[in-house]
């Protein structure tokens, strides 16, 4: 098990901002986790120490949101992300993960423009925002790029929203749909994981001994996220994509520098 002490004063707050994020409250703080924990090891150890702690994380929002969830959603955006994570596995050796990272936070600003701009349009033509129907082809891609992003840096949110945020479903239904998409992604995640060799006991053992935040965590997102009405929780949603975007390409820029 880690010992050192600036390790988990990285390590802690890193697995409650993202606890914080799989009780529902936006995927903008669980990218924060890899990143803050990779301030005291290396980010592949990071990764790899976080998973499980994930997995405690999907359980406990699993009970926390069963009733709530969009079957429809899940159909059109799971098999494109499982090709996504084999993907990931084959490419392994070889993704440029700061190229992902620019790519898919460019995308991310992109979305969130698109979103800002049509709500002033519709502002000036005194309507609403109207809410789009599912586009099955768009989700199958959608989730491919979650699935992969999701193994390569466990940054699968901000692909995931793009898709679903324009349905406007109910905050509850949302949040409970995203959970189950996460908790198979991740749980899909451990072979390859295992296969690649990041699991030891180090890591694993370090795993254990933060899983105990992680369920205080996700609760108290999900406590916040079921009081939220929609005409706050979108709003909230879409600048956590906002920060997300701005995240990723910091994120990929530094790399590249480097």
């Amino acid at each position: 098990m880690m010992t050192d002490p600036f390790f988990y004063a990285t390590a802690i707050p890193a697995v409650i901002l993202v606890g914080l994020s799989k009780g529902g409250f936006g995927g903008a703080m669980a990218l924060l986790g890899v990143p803050l924990m990779a301030l005291t090891i290396s980010p592949v150890q990071a990764a790899a120490i976080l998973l499980p702690i994930l997995i405690v994380m999907d359980m406990v929002s699993l009970w926390t949101w069963r009733s709530h969830k969009d079957t429809r959603t899940l159909v059109i955006m799971l098999p494109g992300a499982l090709v996504g994570i084999g993907i990931g596995w084959i490419t392994a050796a070889w993704v440029t993960v700061a190229m992902i990272k620019l790519i898919v936070g460019a995308v991310a600003l992109w979305f969130v423009w698109r979103y800002v701009a049509q709500n002033l349009a519709a502002a000036r033509n005194g309507a609403e925002h109207a809410a789009r129907g599912h586009r099955p082809v768009q989700g199958v891609l959608w989730g491919t790029l979650s699935g992969f992003t999701s193994f390569v840096s466990h940054a699968g949110g901000p692909p995931y929203q793009m898709y679903t945020l324009p349905l406007r479903q109910d905050p509850k239904t949302y949040t409970g749909t995203s959970v189950r998409f996460f908790t198979i992604i991740n749980a899909v995640k451990l072979a390859p994981y295992f296969a690649l060799g990041q699991f030891d006991s180090t890591n694993l053992s370090t795993s254990l001994a933060l899983a105990p935040l992680a369920p205080v965590a996700t609760l108290g997102g999900a406590y916040i996220v079921k009081r939220m009405k929609p005409d706050i929780f979108y709003p909230f949603m879409y600048a956590m994509v906002l920060l997300a975007a701005l995240k990723l390409i910091w994120d990929g820029m530094v790399y590249l520098m480097a």
